[in-house]
């Protein structure tokens, strides 16, 4: 095989039976919030339903940045807070942090030996985030993509739910198993689906709504947090940024109303109803009216999950068991996979410890 990528049309179909096993994951850089929630952690407890999963608070991700260690150690306990609180069941799935599961790291740096430089070259988030200082940002927000692939795989993961942001590096993960796969002649790990969710899984800025919600905005106006109350989050809405134009009756008439657009899909997302239910609602109406629903449906979906983020980020003793109990399932998992990979690679004394 070629240094260059097979690309997914390519791909031969797995043929290895795998367990339907779902990974994901979200950096604890502090202040979750709204685009968190209806992109990811809100689906994830329904993925409860038919996989086995692994959710997991990828700090060693955040660490490609400098960080605040003590601000690290807070951070990491408020994502895993945002996560059981959105709905993932510690005792229906594995949630854990990834530094506590040493393979990985290591298969991190396996894959480093089986990734090209001119696959990292192409993955554009790294354009994104480096900009003009690529030669000062550390190596590892440059292999970044390469520890992804390997918390997917460490588990033989099979389905991955993603955003638009992510689909390039899920990619990169079908192609280094499909490498490892083919280097090696066994079919060690699956090639890795995404699942693609629902209503509002891209949550745009109150305040620009070409600009994607960010927890790294200066202005706290720009999202809403999972830690604010009822009131800052009415006050939030209905400040957001809009037009002049009242509703249209159907969707193409968003079209080039971008904070208009946003608005709609998050209402959408929060009351479950496709976006040209709630447009046969309110086609017509200005925005006062309808950021007063929204404020409605906001406040009433959103009050239970970030009153239960509140109740657990005051027990870190809690949390800290519930991260403690999910390391020691994720490693035994982690472990026969991360024997495997070493015992194909040749590297001696695999399964061998102690």
């Amino acid at each position: 095989m070629s240094d260059t990528a097979a690309r997914s049309d390519d791909r031969p179909t797995t043929t290895k039976s795998f367990t339907p096993r779902v990974f994901s994951g979200a950096q604890p850089s502090g202040n979750m919030h709204l685009g968190n929630y209806l992109g990811a952690f809100k689906n994830w407890g329904k993925l409860q339903d038919d996989y086995e999963c692994l959710y997991c608070v990828v700090d060693l991700h955040a660490i490609t940045v400098w960080q605040d260690p003590a601000r690290l150690a807070a951070q990491t306990r408020e994502a895993a807070a945002a996560y059981i609180a959105a709905g993932v069941d510690p005792e229906r799935a594995i949630l854990f942090n990834q530094s506590r599961v040493a393979g990985h790291a290591e298969l991190s740096w396996m894959f480093n030996c089986v990734a090209r430089i001119g696959w990292l070259n192409r993955m554009t988030q790294f354009k994104d985030k480096a900009g003009k200082n690529r030669e000062k940002v550390s190596v590892g927000l440059y292999v970044y993509p390469t520890l992804m692939a390997a918390d997917i795989l460490l588990y033989k993961g099979t389905h991955v739910p993603v955003g638009e942001d992510q689909k390039q590096h899920l990619e990169l993960t079908q192609d280094i198993a499909q490498k490892f796969n083919h280097d090696f002649g066994r079919e060690v790990f699956p090639i890795v689906e995404p699942i693609i969710t629902g209503e509002a899984t891209r949550v745009m800025s109150l305040r620009d709504g070409t600009k994607k919600m960010s927890k790294s905005e200066p202005s706290d106006m720009t999202r809403i947090n999972l830690t604010d109350d009822a009131d800052t989050i009415a006050q939030k809405f209905r400040k957001a940024r809009t037009d002049a134009e009242p509703l249209p009756e159907t969707a193409d008439g968003l079209d080039g109303r971008a904070e208009a657009r946003n608005l709609v899909n998050i209402y959408a997302a929060l009351a479950e109803q496709p976006v040209a239910e709630v447009l046969g609602q309110f086609a017509g109406q200005g925005f006062k009216d309808f950021k007063d629903a929204l404020v409605d449906v906001a406040v009433a979906h959103l009050s239970p999950v970030t009153g239960e983020m509140a109740r657990l980020m005051g027990d870190p003793a809690t949390l800290d068991a519930i991260l403690d109990r999910g390391a020691e399932k994720a490693a035994a998992l982690a472990q026969p996979v991360l024997d495997e990979v070493k015992e194909t690679i040749g590297l001696l004394g695999a399964g061998r410890r102690g």
